[in-house]
Formats: C-alpha cells, sequence, structure tokens
C-alpha cells in the first residue's frame, strides 16, 4: 500500500487507527538506535531512514541522485513492514537477525522480497 505522503508527520496521520501505535513505537525505535548522521525521510511511499549524501556522496547504486537506504517502514495491507537494507551487508548481523527474530516474534520471517513481516505483536 504505497502512500503518497509528502512528510513522514502526514503518512502518519494517515494509518489506520490500530496500525498508529505500533509504527510510531517501531520509529521510536529506530530513532533512538540509528546511526549517527542517518537520516529521516518519505521515500518509496514509506518512512525511510538514509544513508545521506553528506555521508556517501556516491549515492545509491542506481540512482546516483537518491541517498542509499538502509530501513524503511510501512503499513502494508495485512501487516507491518520492516525493509533493513543493512542485514545482507554483514554475514554476522544477518544470523543474528534471523536467530533472534525466532525467539522474539511467532510470525514466520518473510525475507523473499527483502522484508521481514511483523503481525501485531506485544514484541514490537
Amino acid at each position: 500500500m504505497r502512500s503518497e505522503a509528502k512528510t513522514v508527520e502526514q503518512y502518519l496521520s494517515e494509518l489506520p487507527e490500530e496500525r498508529y501505535e505500533a509504527m510510531t513505537q517501531l520509529r521510536k525505535t529506530i530513532l533512538e538506535n540509528l546511526p549517527i548522521g542517518f537520516e529521516e525521510s518519505m521515500n518509496y511511499g514509506m518512512i525511510g531512514y538514509v544513508v545521506p549524501h553528506s555521508i556517501y556522496p556516491q549515492g545509491y547504486h542506481s540512482n546516483p541522485k537518491l541517498p542509499v537506504p538502509y530501513i524503511n517502514i510501512a503499513s502494508q495491507k495485512n501487516f507491518i513492514a520492516l525493509y533493513h537494507m543493512g542485514l545482507y551487508s554483514d554475514p554476522l548481523l544477518m544470523s543474528w537477525w534471523v536467530e533472534n527474530y525466532a525467539k522474539e516474534v511467532n510470525t514466520k520471517l518473510d525475507m523473499g522480497k527483502s522484508c521481514i513481516r511483523f503481525k501485531k505483536t506485544t514484541n514490537i
């Protein structure tokens, strides 16, 4: 469900009531742990966290005008999605994520389209 929101605040205000709290908490957790210098933005119709050109001037490989995507979160039709591109760059981080996801979340980890699906849980 791609949003046409231009700002993060607009995106959040358009969420269904039952998704607002979970998305707000997920956003807060990401912002509290985001590497220094990374930025929050709207991209690909989702809330995004990017490596800005000030840190990596080359930009995104397929379109250097865009900053490098790091994490995106989105309210999809049937779930909240977290797209974490950084997981793929470090085999140890990837292994840690897969192992700990299974300990914390009782739904299937779906990384077939580079996404992790979070059904409504209390562990978000």
